[in-house]
């Protein structure tokens, strides 16, 4: 699935593919599951950007 965020970090607008099914990103999103519950076989990365559309580069420029 495409996913287009806004990142808090930069301002900028970054556009990911992300590999979640539709079912378990409605789970996450709709039923409250836990993100790392209802996908887990996302990267960390992955469901990082999910929540917050920070991207792994901004992660390792803001905290190393």
């Amino acid at each position: 699935m495409k996913v287009v965020k806004k990142s808090p970090f930069s301002g900028k607008v970054h556009t990911r593919e992300i590999p979640a099914k539709p079912e378990d990103y409605a789970k996450w999103q709709f039923d409250g599951v836990p993100i790392q519950n209802a996908m887990p076989y996302l990267s960390a990365d992955d469901r990082e950007f999910l929540m917050t559309g920070i991207t792994p580069e901004e992660w390792e420029k803001s905290f190393g």
